[in-house]
């Protein structure tokens, strides 16, 4: 079998989240379908975002599509990046924390690695580690 995960975000605002992580992770948003491409699509849904792909922190893939109820974080599931260098894996930590809420902080484990955790402003929980 030969098969290729990728997280898909369901979101309350799509675009602001997207872009959230783009500036904080070196992202690019590589694809974008809105409702409005679908024919008969209500008006007041047309700029919502239906499908969007994001590439970040080297060339990870994140999906996202707008939904119509609000989005609790929990912890059934965490988005965990390993970085090899430990200056970038403080700075996103830092930028990531912003109006959200530190779960672990971002700390030398006796294993040997860097590691922390984060619950972002947008609900997400997000591990940080660095590799040994």
């Amino acid at each position: 079998m030969n098969a290729k995960l990728v997280p898909y975000l369901m979101s309350e605002d799509a675009r602001t989240q997207a872009e959230f992580y783009k500036k904080v992770l070196s992202g690019e948003i590589l694809a974008i379908k809105t409702y409005g491409e679908v024919p008969g699509t209500p008006e007041e849904i047309k700029d919502k975002v239906m499908h969007m792909v994001l590439s970040l922190a080297g060339g990870n893939i994140l999906f996202f599509s707008d939904i119509f109820e609000p989005v609790e974080g929990n912890r059934n599931i965490s988005l965990s990046l390993t970085f090899e260098d430990e200056t970038e894996a403080r700075q996103a930590f830092a930028e990531l924390r912003e109006g959200g809420e530190i779960r672990y902080p971002f700390e030398l484990q006796p294993w040997g690695a860097c590691y922390g955790e984060i619950l972002d402003r947008f609900g997400v929980t997000w591990q940080f580690a660095t590799t040994i």
